[in-house]
């Protein structure tokens, strides 16, 4: 076998695993999201900057503040899930790296002093985190269903007025409903993908 996972394991965090669209009322505890924290909080980002900022949305005052901001074809979902994640990246996240990288203690200001390049190298970073933030769910067995469609810049405006974090993606978490899954749409081959020189 050329995998080191079994085939269980590869049918939770791959195989068998969709975006879900409809959840369960079964709660997501504080312990699952501590362990998913725990899990993807060891991704890989540059100078180990660790840019990506989780907002949870758990009571129904803070879902009724995002609902209007999503797309009409999201709410229903956003609103019947037990907890819902705002994924965002830190623009001030080299602020951290003096505890983060301590082998250079002044790269927050060698590398990362330009805002605009600071965002350019943290979005990439933040991109790997979200990866893992879903693999992260779906590995304490529940279902992620991210989301794109939403007017960013107003949930920027209502949940980071400091204007400190930009939102890239909204996540439903919870145990899939029974209509939790459209049906699997194709994939590249591997050959179509993949190039070996």
């Amino acid at each position: 076998m050329p995998l080191a996972l079994d085939a269980a394991a590869q049918d939770l965090l791959f195989h068998q695993a969709h975006t879900a669209r409809a959840f369960t009322d079964e709660p997501v505890t504080d312990e699952q999201v501590r362990a998913i924290y725990d899990l993807i909080k060891l991704a890989p980002t540059a100078h180990n900057s660790s840019p990506l900022r989780v907002t949870l949305l758990r009571s129904a005052e803070a879902k009724a503040r995002l609902l209007p901001l999503l797309s009409e074809g999201n709410r229903a979902q956003t609103a019947a899930a037990p907890l819902t994640a705002i994924l965002s990246l830190d623009l001030r996240f080299h602020e951290k790296l003096p505890k983060l990288f301590p082998v250079v203690p002044d790269l927050k200001d060698l590398a990362y002093a330009d805002p605009e390049g600071r965002e350019r190298a943290g979005l990439l970073s933040t991109g790997l985190q979200i990866g893992y933030f879903v693999l992260g769910v779906r590995a304490a067995g529940l279902a992620a269903g991210p989301m794109s469609g939403f007017d960013a810049g107003a949930v920027d405006k209502e949940f980071f007025g400091d204007g400190r974090q930009r939102a890239l993606v909204v996540v439903n978490i919870g145990r899939p409903g029974d209509t939790a899954y459209n049906p699997r749409l194709p994939r590249l081959d591997f050959d179509e993908a993949v190039s070996v020189l």
